[in-house]
């Protein structure tokens, strides 16, 4: 089982905008299991929340950019590909501006960051999303494309065709995510000269100098374009070199295009909010088609977590039968409403219901037509889910578990006599002073059947 990291300790480091010029400070905090990557404007009122998520992409003109309740932050896709790869999954990332540091333009520096933090592992599996066929999504104006394939570990490989002698055509791969730190991290952004008088212009790059992105010359500059350049990154005087590139900036390496739009699409895939096992290849990617690929990937997993039932060998002796439950819970028939704890873990619990005719709630409960009350299924998942919480104290049966919260409840399908019911509870965060946050889940007949989010808490009887 890999499990889930993050961060051991927090770490911030100052820059500016690329686009905004303005100075912003970022720290890198630890965060609880199952956060995933989410970003915190402690400059703004309340200090919003806003996931790194596929669905709050915006804008990808110039970079990736979110917003959620008109709270915005602006190209995060260098720091997430560094969050990558150190394969990370819980940090929490403290603004107090909206866009990110430039830097040096790549993800190095956060990299580096990151390392000094330390890194720890997690008491939670790691979720993986394992591909098993080929998902794509083409860009027909541009011809773009982005695919994944099966695959035994995630990769990625990036082709770039820019249509200009400058550059030509490159490509680059990442074997595995190990890679990402000596072979992509120090790959910087780029622009032509083309797009870079539109952009000074526009009134953007106003962080940029010649430290934090690359310029590829792809036209004559004239007396009037380098007199500008000159004001907009405060050079005295600015150079051609004999590889095309603007100044005397020196390359990391021959494809570092290439290499740093694999770095993107890395950035940009994080925003799927789960890891990748499969093997990803890019055509002329940019961060619309990455972004799109992600959202279209995001709702894939979505939809197929949703219908996903676990199965379970009900035929292997029990974990604790009926007589073990009863020495832990407080409950007793006709409320006991488990039969058998199948496995547990210290973050998760799986339990079982034999649904007979002889419950005595369908004596009243539709008795032409009887179903189990939802309200009962929810009653039965928070029993599984409490002796999950017991069993994290010596003396159980000294315990009763009261509901603190109850929220996000779905009911999918009925549960009527002759089912079998399942039910599965995952800690959504640690337990903590004898709380218990927990996703729990019900399934029957091989579907999803009910679902909650459910808060309890342990108290000593009196």
């Amino acid at each position: 089982m890999v499990k889930q990291k993050t961060i051991k300790t927090e770490i911030s480091l100052t820059g500016v905008g690329l686009h905004t010029g303005k100075e912003v400070t970022m720290t890198f905090k630890p965060a609880p299991v199952n956060n995933g990557f989410t970003f915190i404007r402690i400059d703004l009122e309340g200090q919003p929340i806003i996931e790194a998520d596929a669905n709050y992409v915006v804008n990808t003109q110039r970079g990736t950019n979110l917003e959620k309740l008109g709270v915005k932050i602006q190209t995060p896709e260098h720091v997430l590909a560094a969050l990558e790869g150190c394969d990370l999954d819980n940090v929490i990332i403290e603004l107090n501006a909206s866009e990110l540091p430039i830097m040096d333009g790549s993800s190095k520096f956060f990299v580096e960051a990151i390392e000094k933090a330390g890194i720890e592992e997690q008491n939670a599996k790691r979720n993986v999303y394992v591909v098993k066929e080929i998902i794509s999504f083409t860009d027909e104006a541009t011809g773009s494309e982005i695919l994944v394939m099966p695959n035994d570990h995630y990769c990625v490989t990036t082709m770039v065709d820019f249509g200009t002698k400058i550059l030509g055509t490159q490509n680059a791969t990442m074997k595995s995510i190990s890679e990402f730190k000596t072979e992509i991290s120090e790959s910087r952004t780029f622009s032509f000269l083309h797009e870079l008088e539109s952009l000074l212009d526009n009134g953007l790059i106003k962080g940029g100098d010649l430290n934090n992105a690359i310029v590829y010359v792809d036209k004559e500059i004239s007396a009037t374009t380098m007199e500008n350049l000159k004001i907009a990154f405060g050079k005295e005087t600015i150079s051609v070199t004999p590889n095309g590139i603007l100044d005397n900036l020196t390359l990391h390496y021959p494809n570092e295009a290439a290499r740093h739009k694999l770095l993107d699409v890395v950035g940009d895939l994080a925003l799927i909010g789960t890891k990748i096992q499969g093997k990803v290849i890019a055509n002329k990617p940019g961060h619309y088609v990455n972004t799109q690929f992600a959202k279209k990937m995001a709702k894939l997993i979505k939809i197929e977590q949703r219908n996903y039932v676990p199965v379970y060998d009900l035929n292997q002796e029990p974990l604790m039968d009926i007589h073990k439950i009863m020495s832990v819970l407080p409950h007793r028939p006709p409320f006991l409403l488990i039969d058998r704890i199948i496995e547990m873990t210290d973050v998760h619990v799986v339990g079982m219901k034999n649904v007979t005719m002889n419950e005595n709630f369908f004596v009243g409960h539709f008795p032409d037509a009887p179903v189990m009350p939802g309200v009962l299924i929810v009653e039965a998942m928070a029993q599984t889910g409490g002796i999950l919480v017991l069993s994290t104290v010596p003396d159980p049966e000294n315990y009763l578990t009261f509901f603190m919260k109850i929220d996000k409840v779905k009911f999918k399908h009925k549960v009527l006599p002759g089912d079998t019911l399942i039910f599965k509870c995952d800690l959504i965060t640690p337990i903590r002073r004898g709380i218990c946050h927990m996703q729990a889940n019900a399934y029957a007949n091989g579907r999803l059947v009910a679902e909650a989010e459910l808060m309890a808490q342990i108290a000593r009887k009196q």
